[in-house]
């Protein structure tokens, strides 16, 4: 099967009404709203990713804070002020709602819309402690170490499933599997080695959909 598309880099908004679109070939979303918002969409599989946190397919976050703080554990920044990129996030809201046992834990929650921004709000000392992805912690420090600096790591959270890759509930069986062969094609191929290591994409598993019922599970 071959498939044309355009090149061009675009950031769809909003999100939401992208993942349900009946023509959607292939998309990423989180593994929150897959599996409260996006009941019709099929799952493709997910990335193994090389940054540190990862096993397979799955990945964890940072629980972050600043340097010159005491506390060594979540337990120690109870009363204190949460940055989280969004509500729909597992990585950076429900994951540590379920070990700190909700928002009553803290004093304040702040949301930064994005992970990136939530260690801004860390430095600038107008959020106390948040939950970064790995993935997102790898490619910062490699990238733009500065965005780290002042802050450390003093806890982690559950090991679940990554993003996962969607399609649309219509696209058909055949291109199911179409899309799942070519993924794993395209991340083994020698060629495609460099791009994919500057993306920390190590390889790709096909998941069905209830590989990501553990994230109400797992504290």
């Amino acid at each position: 099967m071959r498939i044309s598309a355009s090149l061009a880099m675009s950031w769809p908004d909003p999100l939401l009404t992208h993942w349900q679109r009946n023509d959607l070939l292939l998309s990423q979303t989180c593994g929150y709203p897959l599996m409260t918002r996006l009941p019709e969409v099929q799952v493709v599989g997910a990335f193994h990713y090389s940054a540190p946190g990862c096993e397979g397919p799955n990945y964890r976050s940072w629980i972050a804070v600043r340097e010159q703080e005491s506390g060594q554990t979540l337990a120690d920044f109870q009363g204190r002020r949460l940055g989280f990129n969004s509500e729909d996030s597992y990585s950076g809201y429900h994951s540590l709602m379920k070990m700190s046992g909700g928002t009553a834990f803290f004093s304040a929650t702040v949301a930064s819309g994005g992970h990136r921004r939530s260690l801004q709000l860390l430095q600038s000392c107008e959020a106390d402690i948040a939950a970064i992805d790995c993935v997102s912690w790898a490619l910062l420090k490699r990238d733009v170490p500065d965005e780290l600096n002042g802050l450390k790591i003093i806890g982690q959270t559950a090991s679940v499933p990554g993003l996962p890759l969607i399609t649309a509930a219509m696209t058909s069986p055949e291109y199911l599997q179409d899309l799942r062969d070519a993924l794993t094609r395209v991340v083994r191929d020698p060629a495609n080695r460099a791009l994919a290591a500057a993306l920390l994409i190590q390889d790709f598993a096909p998941l069905p959909r209830s590989a990501w019922a553990q994230i109400f599970t797992q504290k």
